[in-house]
């Protein structure tokens, strides 16, 4: 079994977001799986940052594709602690597309570049040769191909109309509002047969979409957990794709996301001040007054501390957020928020951060080493998404030790085991779910949480449960390995 892995981002390369940490997880666990005869190898954009991180890197081929010349560069994902278990890495070299300021999908500014459509068409068209006869890396030639999220949507329909590969494909949604649509006269430029520019096909509301081009092409569809696989085939969270996904549902699967427990341990984190474990809890009390410390909080270890790291958007309910601090600071409640996102919502958390210097910390930024102190060193983290595919905080909130205060849906409702009665006398208590995303439901699920943060035997067993969780990629490697063997012999 060779498995080709392609992505536009993957940890520690390049992140923007939770594709970058499943990207880079879940191909070095199935690297791991004794189960899994073969290999992986994770094809992604040239970045300048992927580039100057590859560790071991060296030319394999250069192509020219959809005009573009392109040298592709293997080498191996750093931060590996054993060199003969990392994973290989393909980048596609190329300075006018991959090698700018700004991220990966826009400029400086915030706005999408505008030849996304080229930039990830000639992503989608390499991986599709290298799984062709006419591949340019003669030596490893992939025998499934598994796609992630719109910019890798073409891989599959290239592969059935234009190089008529025999490889098979799996297409992972990780996120469907985002379908990277783009004008039908890209067809030309992205060397599509105009022939399937139609309902049965590339077409969507008059445009090319890539992620509807994976959901048709590709031979089986995953997504990133069991709820989510549900949700999107309704018209509440289907994006207008779900009729297809409906037509679909039997290709279709939801494998919850795991974590990767070597970044994401407070027994063994770099980035915390102290480590600690189920049994050993009493290192988080002093991350946690080193993160007060840090962010200029009361550091009083008797306040409850709550933690927020995510983008600021509609999607994960943040805008709600603001409306019910001043009553959790009334009630002892400290915040310590990091991320970025809406200008509104941004200037609405720096408001109440001037309001409340010792009680709400915000930092608008993207920073790795204090969102392992803020999932560490707060009492609870709240994540009240109105769509959530997946999420990862969630599960490095309960690896931590901080039970998180979550919406039912998506990968939320998959992963999080609410408080009461029957799951604290059960042992299954790992957080909080709130009736729906609204302020009224989020005031009462904080409200809620810090009462039961006050009885500190009962809050000690959710920290208990939640810690011993397996949330490891191992069990979801294993899924994904069971989903690539009945593909591979259908």
């Amino acid at each position: 079994m060779q498995v080709l892995f392609v992505t536009s981002e993957a940890y520690p390369l390049i992140k923007t977001g939770g594709l970058a940490d499943v990207s880079s997880a879940l191909p070095k666990a199935l690297k791991n799986l004794k189960a899994f005869q073969g290999d992986v190898k994770i094809l992604l954009p040239g970045y300048t940052v992927v580039l100057d991180k590859i560790e071991s890197p060296k030319e394999i081929a250069t192509i020219e594709v959809l005009g573009q010349v392109c040298t592709l560069i293997m080498g191996k994902m750093p931060q590996s602690q054993n060199k003969q278990d990392a994973v290989d890495v393909i980048a596609i070299q190329n300075t006018f597309l991959y090698e700018r300021p700004g991220g990966p999908y826009n400029d400086e500014e915030g706005e999408d570049w505008s030849d996304n459509a080229l930039r990830f068409g000639v992503l989608s068209r390499v991986a599709s040769l290298l799984c062709s006869e006419a591949t340019p890396y003669k030596a490893w030639r992939p025998t499934l191909v598994h796609c992630n999220d719109w910019q890798t949507g073409l891989v599959p329909a290239y592969m059935k109309l234009v190089d008529h590969s025999t490889a098979k494909s799996i297409f992972s949604i990780h996120n469907l509002a985002f379908q990277g649509c783009f004008d039908a006269s890209y067809l030309s430029t992205l060397e599509l047969p105009i022939s399937h520019f139609n309902v049965n096909g590339l077409e969507y509301h008059e445009q090319i979409s890539f992620l509807k081009a994976g959901l048709f092409y590709a031979d089986k569809l995953s997504t990133v957990s069991p709820t989510y696989a549900d949700e999107i085939q309704t018209p509440a969270f289907g994006f207008g794709l779900e009729g297809l996904l409906q037509t679909r549902q039997h290709d279709l699967v939801g494998i919850l996301n795991g974590i990767d427990t070597l970044d994401w341990n407070p027994a063994v984190d770099e980035h915390l001040p102290k480590n600690y474990t189920a049994s050993r809890i009493a290192g988080k009390k002093v991350v946690k007054k080193h993160l007060q410390q840090q962010l200029n909080l009361n550091d009083d270890g008797d306040l409850p501390l709550l933690g927020v790291v995510s983008r600021f958007t509609h999607q994960k309910g943040l805008d709600l957020l603001p409306a019910i601090i001043p009553q959790v600071v009334a009630q002892g409640g400290q915040f310590a928020i990091l991320g970025s996102g809406d200008s509104v919502i941004e200037a609405q958390f720096a408001t109440l951060a001037k309001q409340y210097p010792t009680q709400v910390s915000v930092t608008i930024d993207y920073n790795e080493s204090l969102s392992h102190n803020i999932m560490a060193g707060t009492d609870m983290f709240v994540m009240p998404s109105r769509f959530e595919p997946c999420g990862l905080n969630q599960m490095y909130g309960m690896a931590y030790g901080t039970p998180p205060i979550v919406s039912p849906t998506g990968g939320l409702a998959d992963s999080v085991v609410d408080t009461n009665e029957a799951t604290l006398k059960q042992k299954t208590a790992t957080g909080f779910v709130i009736e729906e995303v609204s302020t009224t439901a989020m005031l009462a699920g904080v409200t809620r949480a810090i009462a039961t943060w006050h009885k500190k035997p009962v809050w000690r067993n959710i920290q208990r449960n939640g810690m011993q969780l397996d949330l490891s990629w191992r069990s979801r490697a294993q899924a994904y390995l069971r989903l690539y063997q009945e593909l591979l012999l259908s």
